[in-house]
């Protein structure tokens, strides 16, 4: 097994947290990546709630306004970051972030993660009977939103393509850990003792 070692810092625990880790982990952390989680089950709604009330909302502005400060020192220093920030509107959160860098003067590549979105197959799947595993209740007639949980494949792939920043919608919380460890050390997807022991040495 090969010595070398990857410091990934976790700026974020969940929507609302304090952003003061991201200046700590920047200046000081001597950091490779920088990642953030943001999501719950609930939040998934609050921002769904957002999206209907504002189609340009849906994510986390927090990522956005939490991270400008800090863009220049993490470009200088060759930092990646990866944050499941986009919610339900990964787009959303990638173009708000790209005006802000641009802004700031910082060029930056941005990779968005997209498939988590299943709104568009919501009706194949009420035709199918798909009912709740537990209580077997049927699929409801109305959703506002509708998403899977993606793994860390498709971030390791944003990165291989060159991503400074990968934005996400809903993902496992240990993806944004994996990911960067599956580009960086060339795991491949049935690597399973190296990605099961992966999320928790890296956090």
């Amino acid at each position: 097994m090969s010595d070398r070692q990857l410091r990934i810092g976790c700026a974020s625990g969940f929507w609302g947290d304090t952003p003061e880790a991201i200046g700590q982990l920047v200046s000081k952390g001597d950091i490779d990546y920088l990642v953030f989680d943001y999501l719950a089950e609930v939040t998934m709604s609050l921002m769904a709630r957002a999206r209907a009330k504002t189609p340009e909302a849906g994510f986390a502005p927090d990522f956005v306004k939490a991270l400008v400060p800090w863009l220049e020192d993490i470009k200088a220093k060759g930092i990646k970051v990866v944050a499941n920030a986009g919610g339900v509107n990964p787009r959303g959160c990638r173009d708000a972030l790209a005006r802000a860098a641009a802004e700031a003067g910082v060029e930056l590549s941005i990779g968005v993660v997209l498939g988590d979105d299943l709104m568009e197959r919501a009706d194949a799947i009420r035709d199918r009977g798909v009912t709740e595993m537990f209580s077997g209740v049927a699929f409801p007639d109305e959703i506002w939103s509708m998403n899977a949980y993606l793994g860390a494949r498709p971030i390791a792939t944003a990165l291989d393509a060159g991503a400074d920043i990968v934005i996400t919608g809903r993902c496992a919380d240990s993806a944004v850990a994996l990911g960067p460890l599956m580009h960086e050390f060339g795991w491949k997807d049935e690597d399973w003792d190296k990605l099961s022991r992966g999320p928790w040495r890296a956090i």
